[in-house]
């Protein structure tokens, strides 16, 4: 099983970006997803999630500019993350869980300049 995130880079304040994280070897769509984030010095926090049925959640920090989203036929989760902040800093990573499992993606990392 693989989890492959990308799509993360350096951006100045108020800028764009759309992290993706494909994955292989599972049955996709039957995994509730999310993305997760830690920053230097800080622990690992849930950006956003979306369930199998399409059900999504944020964390307050994040809603209203980010959104997360999935394509089950392609095994593709998406964050659409925009108005970036210097504090969204962080490598953000991809979760794919069910009852029994969890699988982690490799991070990407997103930089936010002001």
């Amino acid at each position: 099983v693989q989890l492959q995130a990308s799509g993360g880079g350096l951006v100045q304040a108020g800028g764009s970006l759309r992290l993706s994280c494909a994955a292989s070897r599972i049955i996709f769509s039957i995994y509730d997803v999310a993305w997760y984030r830690q920053a230097p010095g800080k622990q690992r926090e849930l950006v956003a999630g979306i369930t199998r049925g399409a059900n999504t959640r944020y964390v307050d920090s994040v809603k209203g500019r980010f959104t997360i989203s999935r394509d089950n036929a392609k095994n593709t989760m998406y964050l659409q993350m925009n108005s970036l902040k210097p504090e969204d800093t962080a490598v953000y990573y991809c979760k794919a869980e069910n009852l029994r499992i969890a699988y982690w993606g490799q991070g990407t990392l997103v930089t936010v300049s002001s």
